[in-house]
């Protein structure tokens, strides 16, 4: 938007590394209002930004911080206290009040601060943003690994970047491809040390591990967090058809190699269930696990991850380390990632004399153009319907566009109401990766995980996409989905799982497919349904 020409690399799917592994939370900044004042700051501030800009992406459930009997009431008057310093709107509400708004509140729970905390849905937001750049001449290369930076003395000048196979149309098939560059900005998460060590520069990144869990409904229709001092399983944020319960906060050496057990998933539940009781016996549709790119000054030092500020910083390497044509941002939180994107464009910009001003706290993204079409379409025709009200939500200003199409429109994905209309649409923005599908448009993210949908999805690619690359999209999908769903192998979920084993590794051979003598994993089954275990012991229930 400022007249550069700019490529982005992005070693997996849009929202492959932390972005698309978070618990949806718009933060209000409360979370942090006691501990880490500057980032609850940037957060409520740019959390208003964010509704005005990508409305079609939030939703504006409200927070309530509550307090049960053993949490400290010294705690809750800091907090109340810490919010308004930030400018953060609160209002203190009685244990009544508080399960009046929210029914299933435990009954002890005694009062709680409301705060206006949000859902958002991270893959439609970033896909938003990439849409936009690439409106304003960007390049979107995804699946495309960078393998090293080029330096010439002091200076990077360049990239070397392995683009995957089987791109499916979305960016390059396949090769290796050199990139002569004016400058390279290190925006990689908890990957940046790893990208800053192929120029030298040491970046003290220190991931920290998150566990989640997704429900199959929406237990709460606000962001319930525990008013108490930051600690594991404390939040619940109530996202699309769904709730997402979190988190844990544990160092990990590796952001690609770390455990993932069953034990964090039952402690998430227990935990959780003394806030909102009915999720001891919640259908668990799948968990996952996040890597924060945590980040400080080497000189501070701190000890546990939750000490660490959520703030970000600007690394200038040619300040820092003598290494010119490079800059690293770190740290930061998901509801600040359009300011941290303006701090580092200026300092790009100043670098090359350009004076144009930052326009993306005022300019909507792809979508939230003019909500006034949205209101009148969700109104218009079919749309009382709750698959098209869905959609147009999905779609936002965009739903005319879409959904306007003179072909037949049913629905593929009946858990998340996913029609043609949108699946093709996704399609053209991503070529034949499912995953990249799933993320535009929900597809296969309900309640059967794609167990009735993932072949559909399949199909929509015939007719343009050979065979093998539409078989390679299955089978990516479905493992995928499959993924998901190993530490949630109980109950319900439990027979979903039999059932979606019966009909892509038995019904549909996606286990051991002749044509193609792939094989996708489905290892838990091998040793019997109750080999994986379920929460609680014994507790796979669903014959």
């Amino acid at each position: 938007m400022r007249g550069l020409d700019v490529t982005l690399l992005e070693q997996g799917n849009l929202t492959h590394g932390t972005t698309g592994r978070m618990h949806g939370l718009l933060h209000s900044g409360g979370r942090y209002a006691v501990a880490d004042q500057a980032s609850a700051t940037a957060c409520i501030k740019e959390s208003r930004v964010i509704r005005e800009i990508a409305g079609h992406c939030v939703e504006m459930t409200g927070g309530l911080f509550v307090k049960r009997p053993e949490d400290p009431a010294a705690y809750f008057q800091r907090k109340l206290r810490a919010c308004e310093s930030c400018d953060i709107p609160v209002e203190v509400i009685s244990g009544s009040e508080a399960r009046t708004r929210e029914p299933h509140l435990a009954s002890d729970i005694e009062k709680a601060i409301a705060v206006p905390d949000g859902a958002v849905d991270p893959f439609r937001l970033v896909v938003a943003n990439a849409a936009s750049a690439r409106d304003h001449g960007a390049r979107i290369e995804t699946h495309s690994t960078v393998t090293d930076l080029l330096v010439e003395g002091d200076e990077v000048v360049g990239v070397e970047v392995d683009h995957a196979a089987n791109a499916g149309g979305h960016g390059t098939d396949g090769g290796t491809e050199t990139i002569q560059t004016d400058y390279v900005v290190n925006a990689t998460g908890a990957w940046a040390g790893q990208i800053g060590a192929l120029a030298g520069v040491d970046i003290e990144v220190r991931p920290s591990k998150g566990a989640m869990v997704v429900t199959n409904a929406r237990q709460v229709d606000t962001v319930i967090n525990r008013c108490r001092p930051k600690g594991d399983a404390d939040i619940i944020v109530p996202h699309e058809t769904t709730a997402i319960l979190g988190t844990t906060d544990e160092e990990v050496d590796d952001p690609d190699a770390y455990a993932e057990t069953k034990q964090e998933v039952d402690a998430l539940i227990d935990e959780l269930a003394k806030l909102v009781p009915m999720l001891a016996d919640a259908r668990t549709l799948r968990s996952f696990w996040g890597v924060r790119p945590l980040y400080e000054p080497p000189d501070v030092g701190s000890d546990d991850p939750s000490e660490i500020t959520r703030e970000f910083f600007l690394l200038d390497h040619a300040e820092r380390d003598g290494i010119g044509g490079l800059a690293s941002i770190v740290g930061g939180k998901f509801t600040t990632h359009r300011l941290m994107s303006e701090v580092v464009s200026d300092h790009v910009c100043d670098h090359f004399g350009i004076e144009a001003d930052c326009q993306t706290a005022t300019t909507p993204l792809p979508g939230s153009e003019d909500f006034a079409v949205l209101r009148a379409y969700m109104d218009e025709f079919g749309l009382r319907s709750p698959i098209g009200r869905r959609s147009v939500e999905r779609l936002g200003s965009r739903a005319d566009e879409v959904l306007k199409t003179d072909r037949p429109n049913p629905t593929v994905c009946d858990c998340e109401a996913v029609t043609r209309a949108e699946i093709q649409d996704a399609i053209g923005q991503s070529g034949a990766d499912l995953n990249a599908v799933r993320i535009r448009t929900r597809a296969s993210m309900g309640n059967c995980q794609g167990g009735l949908c993932a072949h559909r999805l399949a199909g929509e690619l015939h007719g343009e996409y050979e065979e093998a690359v539409v078989r390679d999209a299955w089978d990516e999908l479905v493992e995928e989905r499959w993924t998901g769903q190993k530490h949630a192998l109980w109950g319900e979920q439990l027979s979903q799982a039999m059932l979606n084993y019966a009909l892509q590794a038995a019904t549909q051979n996606r286990d051991s497919d002749p044509a193609e003598g792939q094989a996708v994993a489905f290892d838990a089954f091998d040793s019997g349904p109750g080999a994986t275990g379920g929460h609680g012991e014994g507790g796979n229930d669903g014959d």
